[in-house]
């Protein structure tokens, strides 16, 4: 394993696995709310024989999750390569000596490569810390900022480019189309015709707003049907949950319909999955 100031590297995929020529790949983006019932989001996972996962909040030496580094308890149980990327240092679930984190994790049993995270410039003020407030759970103080994970899959000699992405839930749309617009820059930095997927918890829904038409300019075309699906589940009579977590693709590959598996209680959020092509 080896890691820097923002992104750990893990692998322990075992190597030589072949792949069918054409063989479509099965993608998983999920939502895990820090890992806080762990042995669920394992059980689902280890279901899908997923060839790429992209998760989003994933703790990493947090109090609440037992100190445990989620994203590599995960690979090591599945026997999967991750790159895990720190959105924040969580100041109330660690200390000075021991600090800990949350952010993104890209999992796949197939090589990770070039890994980079874009931090948005725009963030919100919210979780900043302040001199008058006690480091205590509820407050949720934090350093850091919202991000893409940005990594490169290699499936048998074939490249597929992923954004993992994590935007603002403390604040208004705004600021997200801001973070999503960072995002379909910095994607064109790829090729017309290069796969890529770009997926997470967007926090709002990107179907109604003046996003979906910045996606759209930018090629990627959603893998949802033409309604929004709700992928939080309902909490209350005035709360029947949201469409937040999406997945895009763009480039030389094709994409089945969304699939949310909503039977699955491990998390706040659905998982999502599909099926990709390459073309």
């Amino acid at each position: 394993m080896s890691s820097n100031e923002e992104i750990e590297i893990g692998n322990f995929a075992p190597t030589g696995r072949m792949v069918e020529p054409g063989r479509p790949i099965q993608v998983v983006d999920w939502n895990i709310d820090r890992g806080l019932k762990l042995a669920g989001v394992i059980d689902f996972l280890a279901s899908t024989n997923a060839d790429l996962i992209l998760l989003q909040e994933v703790d990493l030496n947090a109090r609440r999750t037992h100190q445990l580094n989620i994203a590599r308890e995960i690979s090591q149980k599945l026997r999967l390569n991750y790159i895990f990327g720190r959105e924040f240092q969580e100041l109330t679930q660690g200390s000075r000596t021991s600090p800990a984190f949350h952010g993104q994790a890209t999992l796949s049993p197939w090589p990770l490569l070039n890994p980079r995270i874009l931090r948005f410039r725009r963030q919100s003020s919210f979780w900043r810390p302040r001199w008058f407030l006690p480091e205590i759970e509820p407050l949720q103080e934090r350093i850091g900022g919202r991000m893409a994970l940005i990594s490169e899959l290699s499936i048998g000699g074939r490249r597929l480019v992923t954004y993992n992405l994590h935007l603002e839930s403390r604040g208004d749309d705004a600021l997200r189309c801001s973070q999503l617009n960072e995002t379909l820059k910095d994607s064109l930095r790829c090729k017309s015709t290069t796969p890529v997927l770009l997926a997470g918890d967007l926090n709002f829904d990107v179907s109604r707003s003046v996003a979906a038409n910045a996606i759209r300019q930018a090629q990627f075309l959603s893998t949802a049907s033409t309604e929004p699906v709700r992928t939080t589940p309902s909490r209350s009579l005035f709360d029947r949950g949201r469409p937040i977590d999406w997945i895009f693709a763009r480039g030389s590959i094709r994409a089945a319909t969304l699939r949310i598996h909503n039977s699955v209680s491990a998390s706040d959020h659905y998982p999502l999955s599909v099926r990709l092509a390459f073309m």
